[in-house]
């Protein structure tokens, strides 16, 4: 199956479904080469619009990219948290509060009567962030959103499906990330044992 345009290059754990777009989001920033896609403007547009979360025939103001930017750092904590870190609090996720705050929604019949709830259209970026939420909550009600995961490895934070029989991958890559952290840790494991016995701890 071809990948969407919009899906980065290198997810090679990718969610299934809708979900995918929110895994993508979340990975157009590349801590690993220290790239952005949603720090330059025009680089910015053309994903959102082939991501179908920004119309077309608007542009994103710098204020919509910066609220942006900071919903997909708080679904990057929220995706940590999947994995194992701390629960936030809805004090520590203000961008995401202000996109449900501010959503319109509208309910839509559509075939054999089956009833969704759609963002109302809107002439900004603001559609687009609240179709991710909308995103979520289905993930969270079919039982795939604990599946996406950030990568344990702070320098690398690249968000996964955990495909895994235990839903405990921590990793995005066991290879690169996951190994690089038992070998960094068991350094450190050594070494204290190391001072203990000569007596420096």
């Amino acid at each position: 199956m071809t990948a969407p345009t919009w899906a980065t290059d290198s997810e090679v754990k990718p969610a299934p479904g809708q979900l995918r777009l929110v895994q993508s989001f979340v990975n157009t920033s590349d801590f690993d080469v220290g790239t952005d896609i949603l720090a330059d403007a025009d680089t910015a547009q053309r994903w959102l619009r082939a991501a179908g979360l920004q119309d077309p025939e608007v542009a994103a103001t710098a204020e919509e990219l910066r609220l942006a930017r900071a919903v997909r750092e708080e679904i990057r904590a929220l995706l940590l948290a999947n994995a194992g870190a701390a629960r936030l609090s809805l004090d520590e996720l203000p961008a995401l509060q202000a996109v449900s705050r501010d959503a319109r929604l509208r309910l839509a019949l559509g075939r054999g009567g089956r009833i969704d709830v759609t963002p109302e259209p809107a002439g900004g970026l603001a559609g687009g962030l609240l179709s991710l939420l909308m995103i979520i909550r289905d993930a969270q009600r079919d039982g795939t959103w604990t599946r996406l995961k950030a990568c344990g490895n702070e320098a690398c934070r690249w968000a996964f499906y955990d495909r895994s029989h235990s839903r405990r991958g921590a990793w995005c890559d066991m290879a690169s990330c996951g190994n690089m952290i038992k070998n960094r840790n068991l350094r450190a494991r050594r070494g204290s044992s190391a001072r203990r016995a000569a007596g420096q701890v």
